[in-house]
Parts: structure tokens; C-alpha cells; sequence
């Protein structure tokens, strides 16, 4: 049941990403980060309400938490959307989403075998051929700052999340995207970006936000039934949906070294899967 949880929340998140990317592209990250963070805080707080709970004061600091990271890495990986392209800032996110849950689960008493180290080790070579454009001298691909950032800020969220336990309900998640409506708007100030909604476009924020809401509770759910570090991981297979439907709908091109820089993330994130 944890593996088809943690894979359907990678669905929603896939889903999520794509709506919300795509938007930001037609008009700006920040609001669309803005409408979805609202968004999610109300399909969250309808998710509490319906289901009840006892959460504990420890609880509710680890979903504060993870609002910390939803915030903050839904804020950059639209920026990084926006900016670049979604088959190279997706998958950079997803890594991160994936490894630092890993180190947390190690630390708090799980034991990965062999299969998680060397997907690790293929992870390493994977960034960084996804992370370059042909033809870029070396540089770094548009994006790539903001799908690290992304990653960080979702791995946090994975990590935080997976402390909740099943009799707290959702009220954690629920405080999580309050906390996650702030940071977006806070690191979108810092940054001076405007983070109010002027344009209709925007408010798809509002769809990704809701798919968000589901993927989080379903990847709660995946961690209070099996390991921290196979749900996070498994979750972090949402590029896949994100790229497939970039490249149905935008057209986007992966070119031979991002490939193999793709399929290392995949064997990475299958490797820590599989174990």
C-alpha cells in the first residue's frame, strides 16, 4: 500500500508541476506560486476538517516545518519553470526531493542496503548531465540554481512530513501550506518579485495548489504505512509525468546528453526504490 501511495502522489505532483510550470511561463512564478500556496492551504484545511485528528505540539512543529519547505521550493521550482525548461529543473528538483528524505531516514534508524548508495552514486553523474545545455560552454542550464533550490525545499517537506504520525490527522499538512503561503510570499518580497495575482492565467495556480494538497496527503499517508526513505524516493519519480507531458504538449526536445543524465536520475531514484 506505502509504494502505491508514495506512486500516486508522484502522479499528483507531476500533474502539479506541469500546470503550475506552464502558467508561469504565460505570465509570472510568483503569483501562480501565490494562488496554488492558497489553494493548497484550503484543500488542506477541508482535509483536517472532514478527517479529525489529534495532532501533538511536536506534530505541528514538524508541519511547520515542512510549510518551510513547500514554500519554498514550490516558489523556485516555478521560477526555475518559468526560466528554463521543464525536462532539466524538474528532474534536478526531484534528486534533492529524494536524497536529503534518505539521509533523514538513515539518521532517525532506518537501514537502506546497497541498492540506495548506489543509486546515490548514480544520481551525482545524472545532475549534472541534466543540468547542461548543448552548446553552453560550460555553463550551467537556465534553471538549474532554482531546481536545486526547489529540491532542498522539497526534500525538507519530505522529511518533515514523514516525523507525522497516522493519529495526527491532517492538521500538520494543514499548518504546513499556512506556513507555505508565507514563505512564498516572503521569498518573493526578499527577491522583489510580485507575488499578487493581476492576470486570469494565474489563477491555475489555483488547480496545481489542490493536486499539491493531494500529493502531499498521499505521500503522508505512504510514510506512516512503510519507510521514510522508500516513499520520498518513489514520490520523486514526478518528472517523469512533468517531462512526458512537456514534451507532448510543448514540444520540448531532450537532447542525447540530457537523456542519459534522465535516465540516471531514474535509475537513481529506482535503485533507493528497490531497496
Amino acid at each position: 500500500m506505502a509504494v502505491v501511495l508514495a506512486l500516486l502522489a508522484s502522479v499528483a505532483y507531476g500533474l502539479s508541476d506541469f500546470v503550475g510550470g506552464h502558467a508561469s511561463r504565460r505570465t509570472s512564478a510568483w503569483p501562480v506560486a501565490f494562488v496554488g500556496a492558497l489553494a493548497a492551504l484550503v484543500g488542506a484545511g477541508v482535509l483536517t476538517l472532514v478527517t479529525g485528528g489529534s495532532p501533538t505540539r511536536a506534530d505541528l512543529w514538524w508541519g511547520a516545518l515542512a510549510g518551510i519547505g513547500t514554500g519554498a521550493g514550490g516558489a523556485f521550482l516555478y521560477r526555475g519553470l518559468a526560466a528554463g525548461r521543464m525536462g532539466v529543473v524538474a528532474p534536478i528538483s526531484a534528486v534533492g526531493a529524494a536524497l536529503l528524505p534518505v539521509c533523514v531516514g538513515v539518521a532517525t534508524g532506518e537501514r537502506p542496503d546497497l541498492l540506495v548508495w548506489l543509486g546515490i552514486a548514480a544520481a551525482v553523474p545524472g545532475i549534472w548531465l541534466v543540468s547542461r545545455e548543448p552548446g553552453a560552454s560550460g555553463e550551467l542550464a537556465a534553471g538549474i540554481v532554482d531546481g536545486l533550490l526547489a529540491g532542498l525545499g522539497f526534500g525538507l517537506l519530505f522529511a518533515a512530513m514523514g516525523q507525522v504520525p497516522e493519529e495526527a490527522g491532517f492538521a500538520p499538512l494543514a499548518l504546513a501550506q499556512a506556513v507555505g503561503v508565507a514563505c512564498v510570499a516572503g521569498t518573493a518580497s526578499v527577491l522583489r518579485g510580485r507575488w499578487l495575482p493581476w492576470h486570469p492565467t494565474q489563477l491555475w495556480g489555483a488547480a496545481s495548489g489542490l493536486l499539491a494538497t493531494a500529493a502531499a496527503a498521499l505521500f503522508l499517508l505512504a510514510t506512516q504505512s512503510g519507510l521514510l526513505t522508500v516513499a520520498s524516493v518513489l514520490t520523486s519519480l514526478y518528472p517523469a509525468i512533468t517531462i512526458a507531458l512537456a514534451a507532448v504538449v510543448l514540444r520540448e526536445r531532450i537532447h542525447g546528453a540530457q537523456g542519459v543524465g534522465l535516465v540516471l536520475c531514474g535509475i537513481a531514484v529506482g535503485l533507493v526504490a528497490a531497496a
